[in-house]
């Protein structure tokens, strides 16, 4: 069968290319930006790209149109498809109805961790010789991919987004995979661009729990109101708890630690990851591979080798002495969680946090209130917030940010933030950079000005935070 693919430079749309290849298909695809690594990744499996959505991609004939949720009516390509009447589906349809309906699918849904709990059960049941396919949104550098596909495989380890399909199916992505074995790791609101309040997450999720049958395992944090909320609507399947006090817990520090079920110890974990985040992501992953049959020791044991996720608080370089991190937090609990994290690690040290609010939801200004509280354990703040154009902010920096005094300040030129940075770092600083997205290649900047900086030169222009915009 031949696929075109629109939207295929998307994480998801990128990887089910990966996994459609595999599986046999030819696959050809468009996007409106095409471009490394996403474009070189599918380039080296013999996928043609082209770039926009021409409508005289029509003249390809593919049997099937396979449509990502970045486009919407309008697109030209998109328009004549619907006019000649070409078969067409979403991304998740597709992956439900041909690949997962023949595997245990062990998916991963919930506002935070995703990526890095999803990457952590397939490192299990790979160490475990399970061997399982999977379909992730980042790298972990053991797995090596985002996406893997093999015939034979019999498991399915998949990040369960609640965003919605496609613009002509507007249920979460996740009611497509049906899953035997699904973590609802946590639940707040998110996605205020197709969301308008918490209780319509909520349904989703309860849709999700529609969806696992009777022998499937639910697993869930001990502590969490809306997904109370979310299972007191009905649920069929056996479930377990992770956290405090729960089956499964766990006692020493963050980076090492024993894991307790049913207060019996079962594996020790060692590693180099921070944040009690990452040691409640590890309990779900954990009693998920339990599931389908992972001794609780042994995953413990492949945990300890487990090296995190790129964009995870992940170093990407050091110089003068200060080290920049790059970091997918872009949600206030996510930017809160990941400072916690980072000022466990560094103690005393200075912390320079560098935001960009890219999201859809934090452009709106939705939850920018809560910044100001996520941002406290930050000595600096530097906020970079885009003045026209699509990644344009709706709301003022500075105002939102002013409870911070003069440890924050906003900026519209991602250059003089660069100074900014570089003037007033010192040796020992950790500089935090989080985006949910390229953020204009801020990282190998900041490295190449902090190594060619060489004096504490006057503060540039930046707009301290409370003071009114010009």
């Amino acid at each position: 069968m031949h696929l075109h693919i629109l939207g295929i430079c998307g994480t998801f749309m990128g990887g089910l290319a990966l996994i459609a290849r595999a599986a046999g298909h030819r696959v050809t695809g468009c996007d409106a930006g095409v471009y490394p690594p996403m474009s070189t990744q599918l380039a080296e499996q013999g996928i043609d790209l082209i770039e926009g959505f021409g409508a005289d991609q029509m003249a390809l004939a593919p049997d099937l149109y396979v449509i990502g949720n970045v486009v919407s009516r309008g697109n030209p390509l998109m328009e004549a498809i619907l006019e000649a009447g070409a078969p067409y589906t979403s991304g998740p349809q597709w992956l439900g109805e041909h690949v997962l309906r023949q595997r245990h699918v062990l998916a991963v849904a919930g506002t935070h961790g995703k990526t890095t709990t999803a990457s952590m059960l397939a490192w299990i049941l790979d160490q475990a010789g399970l061997a399982p396919d999977f379909l992730i949104g980042g790298v972990a550098p053991g797995l090596k991919v985002s996406a893997r596909h093999a015939r034979q495989a019999r498991h399915f380890v998949i990040e369960a987004d609640e965003y919605d399909t496609a613009f002509f199916d507007k249920r979460s992505k996740f009611v497509h995979y049906r899953p035997r074995t699904a973590i609802l790791n946590n639940l707040e609101y998110d996605h205020a661009d197709i969301f308008p309040d918490l209780a319509a997450i909520e349904t989703q999720f309860h849709h999700l729990v529609r969806t696992v049958p009777g022998s499937g395992l639910l697993v869930r944090p001990r502590q969490s109101a809306a997904l109370d909320r979310v299972l007191a609507r009905g649920c069929w399947s056996q479930r377990t708890e992770f956290g405090e006090q729960a089956a499964w817990s766990a006692s020493g520090g963050e980076d090492r630690y024993t894991v307790l079920h049913e207060g019996r110890p079962v594996g020790e974990v060692a590693w180099e990851l921070a944040g009690q985040h990452n040691r409640d992501n590890a309990l779900a992953a954990i009693a998920a591979a339990s599931h389908v049959g992972v001794p609780p020791a042994q995953a413990a044991q492949a945990l300890s080798r487990f090296e995190g996720v790129k964009r995870r608080l992940e170093l990407r370089g050091q110089a003068r002495g200060v080290k920049v991190y790059d970091d997918f937090a872009h949600h206030p609990t996510a930017i809160r969680t990941t400072l916690a994290g980072l000022r466990k690690r560094v103690g005393q040290d200075r912390i320079i946090a560098v935001l960009e609010p890219r999201s859809n939801t934090m452009k709106l200004g939705t939850m920018a209130a809560r910044l100001p509280e996520a941002l406290a354990q930050a000595d600096l703040v530097l906020c970079f917030g885009a003045r026209e154009g699509r990644h344009a902010l709706g709301w003022d920096p500075a105002q939102v940010l002013a409870p911070l005094g003069a440890r924050a300040s906003s900026h519209d030129d991602l250059d003089e933030l660069v100074r900014s940075v570089a003037r007033q770092a010192r040796p020992g600083d950790h500089v935090l950079v989080m985006s949910n997205g390229g953020f204009g290649g801020v990282h190998g900047k900041l490295l190449q000005a902090l190594e060619q900086e060489r004096g504490q030169g006057p503060e540039p222009g930046a707009q301290p935070a409370g003071a009114s915009a010009p």
